[in-house]
């Protein structure tokens, strides 16, 4: 492997080789893939550090030839990561790309790094040329934009007018991982928290139903199913934000609405672009894009996937749900596709004194290797009434167990909004 830099004198040069890599770890030897993929695309131009002297070593000049450094990280690291803000903060000041190496770093730990300024990141273990293709990425420098400018001849007492700043909307898709697991229920009153979180502050949250064919959400809002919207689906290209905003439906005047289409109609009938561009519209013109997304994964799942900040996932306390999350987790992975973004929460969780559930929800995230992000209470009955009313928890049982956990989640996403932390992420 690369020459470990355990003396500041030995980060200059590797056996009369510039060093333009370096790899830092609590303990390098436990990425064994990550010094393998390192040689093959570095030979011996790159060396190790571990986080007790990489500050030190990159503040220095000593650290002018680096190009990169690639961060590994696993979930014993995330007691402390002050270490490693230390270390990102100080290559951000030299100019010096930054990898990370991640092997069960939860999502939020992995999003506050990224906003420090991290430039990539891979999972680990590592897949073929992941590695290789994230270095040639950090490393690439991009091609200057040409910006064609309208420039108007205005009198001298005429004021310029002032840059609008382009909304980039936090994108939510919500995923029930089996049928009744409670995903519609949950989107829907995700969405009427945080708009009602947000109002105060100026923001607004728009919800979509891309369960083409027998989307509820509708339903659950008691909001119509106008043609208008189906007809905005199906042309998509010739949409812009004026007409998305005009066809959405209101809840309450406040949240906006999307709904799925009266008829049911194939799920495949609009393309992954369409879908990319609907999208775009929505966060353009909201703060907060909740999608409430079919069980069937398609051609356009991947594009939810990509673009989204988190991708929140639905189970249940039972077989069909650990077998589904298997199959899920396992096509994310084939496809090479960010299944770090996926969030598990649990519904119908057991209670405190349910021993025997304790003990079953404990067997099941040790055999999927997931990490449980919440847990929601059985609303019991109300849940079913106040969706056949079409109204949100809060209108009909605002004391309702499950209302509480889930106002509790949308105070968490309304206050990384307001924070624009996942906004940054986003942009």
């Amino acid at each position: 492997m690369g020459k470990k830099m355990t003396d500041i004198k030995e980060v200059k040069e590797v056996e009369n080789e510039t060093v333009n890599a370096c790899a830092i770890a609590r303990d390098l030897e436990n990425f064994g893939l990550l010094i393998e993929d390192l040689e093959n695309k570095l030979g011996a131009s790159w060396g190790g550090l571990d986080f007790n002297n990489a500050e030190d070593i990159l503040r220095s000049s000593h650290a002018d030839t680096l190009k990169f450094i690639t961060i590994a990280l696993d979930k014993s690291d995330e007691d402390d990561l002050s270490v490693v803000d230390s270390i990102i903060k100080a290559s951000k000041e030299r100019g010096i790309k930054i990898i990370l190496v991640t092997h069960d770093l939860s999502t939020v730990s992995l999003h506050q790094l990224m906003r420090l300024g991290a430039d990539d990141f891979v999972p680990y273990p590592i897949p073929e040329n992941a590695l290789s293709d994230a270095i040639d990425r950090v490393l690439t420098v991009p091609e200057e934009k040409v910006i064609i400018k309208e420039v108007f001849i205005q009198s001298e007492s005429a004021a310029a007018p002032a840059v609008k700043k382009v909304r980039q909307g936090v994108l939510l898709p919500v995923y029930g991982l089996a049928g009744g697991v409670g995903a519609t229920t949950f989107s829907t009153n995700l969405a009427w928290e945080m708009q009602t979180i947000l109002e105060p502050q100026g923001k607004t949250v728009c919800i979509m139903d891309f369960d083409f064919q027998f989307g509820s959400v509708a339903t659950y809002l008691d909001v119509a199913k106008n043609e208008a919207a189906f007809e905005l689906i199906s042309e998509v290209g010739n949409a812009d934000a004026e007409s998305f905003k005009q066809v959405v439906s209101k809840y309450k005047d406040k949240l906006a609405v999307l709904p799925s289409p009266q008829d049911a109609v194939p799920l495949e009938f609009i393309s992954a672009e369409d879908v990319k561009h609907i999208i775009d519209l929505a966060r353009s013109c909201y703060d907060v894009v909740i999608i409430d997304v079919p069980r069937t994964l398609v051609s356009w799942s991947e594009v939810l996937l990509n673009e989204c900040e988190l991708y929140l996932c639905l189970i249940g306390l039972e077989m069909r749900s650990a077998q589904n999350t298997q199959r899920f987790l396992r096509a994310l992975k084939a496809e090479d596709l960010p299944f770090e973004k996926a969030q598990f929460i649990l519904n119908r969780a057991p209670k405190m004194t349910d021993l025997s559930g304790k003990s079953r929800l404990k067997s099941m995230t040790e055999s999927l290797n997931i990490e449980l992000r919440w847990q929601l209470s059985d609303g019991g009955k109300q849940v079913a009434a106040t969706g056949d009313h079409g109204v949100p928890l809060a209108e009909m049982a605002a004391k309702n167990p499950l209302r509480k956990d889930i106002v509790k989640i949308a105070e968490t996403f309304a206050q990384l909004c307001q924070d624009e932390q996942l906004s940054a992420a986003a942009e």
